[in-house]
């Protein structure tokens, strides 16, 4: 009862229930042109602009925070990495064996730093109010992608969740036989390896269960093409071209600012 609570505290966002595929799309519009220039105004104009997305998200703070955690701490790694280890130019303020920190390297560093933001954020928050259920549903009839292969993918991800389960089922049962005092590599690398054997025997039944069931279907018995029929119709209407529009127009500005400032840094070379 309170996980269900927290559930739809958690969709109450006026984002929360559009489409997901509009979700997925303006996620692409955002981060796709933002891969074609590495520069620190476009980037920071990006992530500035999708604060008002993560608002509408209806993702409470806390949620927030647990959700993009990993990203906080990669993206200052990253920027650290690239300002110990970056390309030279400019002036040059620290250098010490492999170690070179310039003007251009601290440039680079910060432009990284924003853009990793700027890409993965609008991802992790759109994504994080979407059910894969509803996901394959627009990926099938309003994409029109193969039906086994979303399905399939479908079963995959439901799949996802039972790992863990079987990791602790596994580490108990070695613990209670007595073979869980080995050595930490060779005890992770034999878990490794159970959980693999697992993974395919419960794959190849449940590949044959929904082949049973009809899932792969695609013709009857005299091989006319059927069509198929889907439990819940994927909609698509204003509030959909409203979020890719958003989409568009988050990375429509953030590039031309780069460009008007003079900042815009074309990964290929010279603009």
């Amino acid at each position: 009862m309170i996980g269900q609570q927290q559930e739809r505290a958690v969709r109450a966002g006026p984002v929360a229930g559009i489409n997901p595929v509009a979700k997925l799309a303006a996620a692409l519009l955002i981060a796709l042109p933002l891969v074609l220039t590495i520069d620190w105004v476009s980037a920071a104009v990006a992530l500035g602009l999708s604060g008002i997305l993560f608002v509408l998200s209806g993702v409470r703070w806390r949620e927030f925070w647990l959700r993009t955690l990993p990203v906080w701490v990669a993206a200052p790694l990253t920027a650290v990495t690239i300002a110990l280890y970056g390309q030279t130019s400019g002036q040059i303020y620290v250098e010490w064996f492999v170690v070179r920190i310039s003007e251009g390297s601290l440039e680079l560093a910060v432009a990284t730093f924003f853009r990793v933001l700027a890409i993965a954020l609008p991802g992790i928050v759109l994504f994080v109010t979407v059910d894969p259920t509803d996901l394959a549903d627009g990926l099938a009839q309003i994409v029109r992608l193969p039906a086994r292969f979303v399905l399939g993918a479908l079963a995959g991800m439901r799949m996802l969740g039972l790992l863990a389960d079987d990791w602790r089922a596994l580490a108990l049962a070695r613990r209670a036989r007595g073979v869980a005092d080995e050595g930490r590599v060779r005890r992770v690398l034999g878990m490794a390896f159970a959980l693999f054997v697992l993974a395919i025997r419960r794959g190849t039944k449940l590949a044959t269960a929904m082949e049973a069931r009809g899932f792969g279907g695609i013709a009857d018995a005299d091989g006319r093409p059927i069509t198929r029929t889907w439990a819940r119709e994927s909609r698509w209407g204003a509030r959909e071209w409203v979020l890719v529009a958003a989409g568009a127009a988050i990375s429509a500005t953030a590039l031309a600012t780069a460009v008007w400032v003079g900042s815009w840094n074309f990964i290929l070379g010279p603009a």
